[in-house]
């Protein structure tokens, strides 16, 4: 078997008498609570406020800025980057993403000026690198690393939002403090946290939180919330003993909340529109989903998905995709897009939960060819109807499209199918 065959996709034998079924749109009933109106003059406002006592003039301070897609990116850390300044301090920016960028300094900095952060649209100089220095360890005597240009300033910050993690469980996942470690530790600081289990990732995180937090070195955290609908609810500057701990766990449940999974029991087939770094570091996230496949880490209980589609990668991604085995088909297009370089590099990062989540979908040569595939294969016989879900992405989910087997589910199903699939 060629790669060639690959590039085109692979046609299989479909059976003719399948056929997509037309879908309806549906709202999913999510928490939405209000938006802040003014996320600059909050985020402003609320530095100033955590840091003028313990921000001295001239001190440097590395602003970290990561690969996600957070809403107001660029107004967060210039915001971030203009009260430091009006403090008396000196920042600058580093790219705190571990090994994202095909861990290299350049594909780090290019990766922010996807994002929109740029050093003229953040005010502020960009200095990227992936060298770390070891500044102290944990009690278990783990090294923890510190990006260079970070552990030569006087402090570090950050900016980052809150969510629930796509690989362990805790009381604290995602958020300033994995930013801490992982995202301003490079490859080889995320490598120590991820190359182990889910428990052991969940107490290594912690330990090395508690750790930098020991040194001195910890600023604090810019901390938002989004809502699904992708509007930041929350904006709040923590000190240095809260990234880690008892706010940011308070902070992480409320997120949790606005992170539903899909509200049906059993999904044959389910249509994801668009997976990326920005939208989840595992392309599609399995808090959506259900599909954890993590050692030790149990899937979710419902929804039961026996079959995904990816339909596309987003250019932010830059051909990494981690998570991709997610999926169980793809199209050719997306295929063609994938750097492999990059996403093993972010696979082998990851651990154990790397191995299952890199591997290859089956690619065929349209969007068409895979959904039909997914019906054909989702086990339920050819006459049986298909529960079939169609999702834009696993990011801001307020709305999905159901075939007619989900409408008993669908509390508010609206309008004429939805042809778009045929």
């Amino acid at each position: 078997m060629s790669w060639e065959q690959l590039v085109a996709g692979v046609e299989l034998p479909l059976d003719p008498a399948v056929t997509i079924p037309p879908l309806f749109e549906m709202a999913l009933d999510a928490p939405s609570p209000p938006a802040i109106a003014d996320a600059g003059r909050t985020t402003f406002s609320g530095v100033v406020e955590a840091y003028r006592d313990a921000v001295t003039s001239g001190m440097t301070i590395a602003v970290g800025a990561g690969s996600r897609g957070l809403t107001g990116r660029v107004e967060l850390v210039r915001s971030t980057v203009g009260a430091l300044r009006s403090l008396g301090a000196e920042p600058f920016v580093v790219p705190a993403m571990g090994s994202h960028g095909g861990a290299t300094a350049d594909g780090q900095r290019a990766m922010l000026t996807s994002l929109g952060i740029t050093e003229a649209s953040v005010d502020a100089e960009i200095r990227a690198t992936m060298d770390t220095v070891i500044v102290t360890h944990t009690d278990s005597g783990i090294p923890v690393h510190l990006d260079a240009h970070a552990a030569a300033a006087n402090r570090f910050l950050p900016v980052n939002r809150v969510k629930p993690h796509t690989c362990f469980k805790g009381p604290v996942e995602s958020g300033v403090m994995k930013m801490a470690v992982v995202g301003f530790g490079k490859q080889p600081g995320a490598a120590l946290v991820h190359m182990c289990g889910p428990v052991e990732m969940r107490d290594r995180l912690h330990a090395a939180s508690a750790a930098l937090r020991a040194t001195g070195r910890l600023l604090g955290g810019v901390a938002t919330i989004e809502s699904t609908s992708g509007d930041i609810v929350m904006i709040e500057a923590l000190g240095p003993d809260d990234v880690g701990g008892g706010r940011e766990a308070e902070l992480t449940e409320i997120a949790r909340a606005l992170v539903p999974a899909l509200p049906f029991d059993e999904i044959d087939v389910l249509i994801v529109n668009r997976g990326g770094k920005d939208i989840s570091g595992t392309t599609i996230d399995p808090n959506v989903t259900g599909r954890f496949w993590v050692p030790g880490l149990d899937d979710l209980g419902k929804p039961h998905v026996h079959a995904i589609v990816l339909l596309s990668l987003t250019e932010v991604s830059d051909g990494n995709a981690l998570g991709i085995g997610f999926a169980d088909f793809i199209p050719a297009s997306l295929a063609n897009q994938l750097d492999f370089r990059k996403t093993y590099i972010n696979c082998f990062t990851t651990g154990p939960a790397g191995m299952q989540r890199a591997r290859m979908p089956m690619v065929l040569p349209d969007e068409e060819s895979c959904i039909k595939a997914a019906l054909a294969m989702c086990g339920r016989g050819p006459d049986e109807p298909k529960r079939v879900v169609r999702i834009d992405s696993t990011l801001h989910l307020t709305k999905c499209w159901v075939s007619e087997a989900l409408l008993p589910h669908a509390s508010e199903p609206k309008g004429e199918p939805d042809q778009r699939e045929e």
